[in-house]
């Protein structure tokens, strides 16, 4: 594509050289450059762009964009210059390739719990109607069942609309994407068109990248600001951050309860460790899902579909069918009768929810065993209350290392528990080895009782000093269990 017919929606401050010029690829990791390349250098959280044009040039880019003035120039390079090169990445990548979301309907999942069971859910379930899908999350990405490995929630504008490009290629009629505040506030998801957005809930997570909750909050409630009028916005009437997030917002809302009047009502019926059967807006419906916290993922996921103009009775038969996503309430059994439940719960709201859930399954009938950890790295300030949340709701606690990351296992877990009072500490074992402290929750469990493993979920790895070294709590809770 010609470098005049990328830039053509774009404010250009100042050029040196020819916009009439073929470019084959668009990048802003100058490691990636090819020949023929254009690099746009953007000032990022880690490291400035702008030091690496020469590196870009080296291996054979043709046209630099930037917001800095230009010192020097190069021969048989083109250099434009723009206000902010973060502002514009989004818009220059869906340009090259060829405005993918105006070929599909993407639907946005943001908030901070349930992105990833409601985005995987709403893939499976259109998937299930027969239609052609894709998939960007936590998990992995997928094409119309084909994985694509991903390394963050939200990938950079560059790669997310070369994955969208392939979806179209591949006659993907529908996308969903999990949308992180830090994709949202480093404009990654900029420049693409989104057909809906739905809003989970908002508790206390990144406070180490957003510094506070408000910025925070506000960093989501901008997705709302810039759905466009055609589209549909669903938000959670059960949070009390719902109504911040469509505030200003310009689609058609809709909104979603497990407790007041709404446009998607439901509760539940029946629960048992293996699922639910759930009243949704006076149908009842039988899940392979358990947890309050699931009714409202269902529901969101209900009334996205229902907006996309799916049948209702379609949507409640096809959610009968789905089952859980990979680390998320997962069950294991073992030939005692001990279940474990594995899950990535990893705020103290999530394991709150996760907990509340189990209990109110298990009742009096037996104990609950929690084994979690905190990441490093990380927001420090949520490690005591998680361990809080673990204690409340558990009979026994094991603080374990999650992803140490760049710090100390042992300084993480003393953080956590200095979040416990003495009759907490008393229940509450730390052990930094993650294996021992799965094996030792399954020898103190009796049958009847609920083993909680928090905070990895699907990840098959633990994070340690910036190597990943192989870990799976599945693996190690069958193991544990001896099956």
């Amino acid at each position: 594509m010609l470098l005049k017919d990328i830039l053509q929606n774009i404010n250009v401050e100042s050029i040196v050289g020819s916009l009439d010029i073929d470019i084959k690829g668009v990048n802003i990791d100058s490691r990636r450059i090819q020949p023929g390349h254009l690099f746009i250098a953007v000032h990022g959280t880690q490291t400035d762009g702008h030091q690496y044009i020469s590196k870009a040039i080296e291996l054979g880019a043709t046209a630099i964009l930037v917001c800095d003035n230009i010192a020097e120039t190069a021969p048989n390079v083109t250099f434009v210059k723009v206000a902010d090169t973060e502002d514009i990445v989004g818009a220059v990548a869906t340009q090259f390739y060829g405005n993918p979301t105006q070929k599909l309907k993407l639907v946005g999942v943001t908030g901070t719990n349930g992105k990833t069971t409601i985005a995987t859910l709403l893939y499976e379930m259109f998937r299930g109607f027969g239609h052609k899908c894709g998939l960007c999350s936590t998990v992995c990405n997928y094409i119309d069942g084909k994985p694509y490995p991903t390394e963050c929630t939200t990938p950079d504008a560059i790669t997310l609309n070369q994955l969208l490009a392939e979806m179209v290629a591949q006659e993907c009629e529908y996308a969903f994407m999990e949308c992180s505040s830090h994709a949202i506030q480093q404009k990654r998801i900029g420049g693409l068109t989104f057909s809906g957005g739905i809003f989970t809930n908002l508790t206390r997570d990144h406070l180490d990248y957003h510094k506070t909750f408000e910025a925070y909050r506000d960093a989501k409630k901008t997705f709302f600001d810039n759905l466009g009028k055609k589209a549909f916005a669903i938000t959670n009437a059960d949070d009390k951050n719902g109504a911040v997030m469509v505030q200003n917002c310009k689609a058609s809302v809709r909104n979603y309860s497990t407790r007041n009047a709404a446009d998607f009502k439901g509760h539940i019926l029946e629960e048992s460790i293996e699922g639910m059967l759930i009243n949704m807006n006076g149908c009842e419906v039988s899940v392979s899902f358990v947890g309050h916290f699931n009714v409202s993922n269902l529901l969101a996921v209900y009334g996205a579909a229902t907006m996309l103009g799916k049948d209702p009775q379609e949507v409640l038969r096809v959610l009968s069918t789905l089952k859980p996503v990979n680390g998320r309430f997962e069950s294991i059994r073992s030939p005692k009768g001990i279940s474990a439940i594995i899950d990535y719960a990893h705020t103290p709201d999530a394991l709150e929810n996760v907990l509340t859930s189990i209990r109110e399954i298990v009742k009096n009938k037996g104990q609950v065993i929690t084994v979690c950890g905190a990441g490093g790295n990380r927001d420090k300030g949520k490690r005591p209350l998680m361990a809080q949340e673990a204690a409340k709701y558990s009979d026994r606690v094991i603080i374990t290392s999650d992803n140490p990351r760049f710090e100390d296992p042992q300084t993480i877990i003393q953080d956590m528990l200095e979040g416990l009072n003495p009759e907490q500490l008393s229940r509450t074992l730390s052990i930094t080895d993650r294996r021992e402290a799965i094996r030792t929750a399954a020898m103190l469990a009796q049958p009847g009782d609920v083993i909680l493993v928090a905070g990895k979920g699907h990840e098959p790895y633990q994070d340690i000093q910036g190597v990943k070294h192989h870990f799976d709590d599945h693996e190690e809770v069958r193991a544990a269990f001896g099956i």
